[in-house]
């Protein structure tokens, strides 16, 4: 029974983590590149001067909010998603894909990140589109949102919108 299991689970990650999953991935961050006209080219300078830039320029950027607020500068925003992102892992998986690939799967690492930025964009920004406030006025949003509203306000996707959700 036990290598059943295993074999049925070596099938699923075989197709999971192959190609399919590979080209669905890359491709997603392809298309959303060319809808968005190259965004994270064309907008770079706004990212840098209003994140890294404003550290130097713009005081309000690093403030402390106070005791009572509970929202967070953007400096503290951009600390949290850099130290959501970047981790352990990210480095040890930069170190094996060099011990394992060579040099050259370096280079596609960052072929692969350039246009995954732009599924992450989207992702982003579907979450703040349908977001809503919760019962005590804070502000809720993700994937479950996004894919039970916004999928499923196509007709005939309400289901599936719900199930993925």
């Amino acid at each position: 029974m036990v290598e059943f299991i295993t074999n049925v689970n070596s099938a699923v990650n075989g197709f999971v983590w192959g190609v399919p999953m590979l080209v669905l991935l890359v491709g997603t961050g392809i298309l959303m590149t060319i809808l968005t006209k190259f965004f994270q080219l064309s907008h770079l300078g706004h990212w840098f001067k209003n994140t890294v830039g404003g550290i130097f320029h713009d005081k309000h950027v690093t403030k402390h909010t106070e005791a009572g607020d509970q929202s967070i500068s953007q400096f503290q925003s951009l600390c949290t998603a850099l130290a959501a992102t970047i981790g352990t892992g990210n480095i040890v998986g930069v170190a094996s894909a060099l011990v394992a690939g060579g040099p050259g799967a370096i280079f596609w690492m960052w072929v692969v990140a350039f246009f995954g930025m732009m599924t992450n964009y989207s992702e982003n920004v579907l979450g703040i589109y349908y977001r809503r406030r919760n019962s005590r006025g804070e502000w809720s949003g993700g994937a479950m949102y996004y894919l039970k509203d916004g999928l499923g306000s196509y007709k005939g996707c309400k289901q599936i919108g719900a199930v993925l959700a």
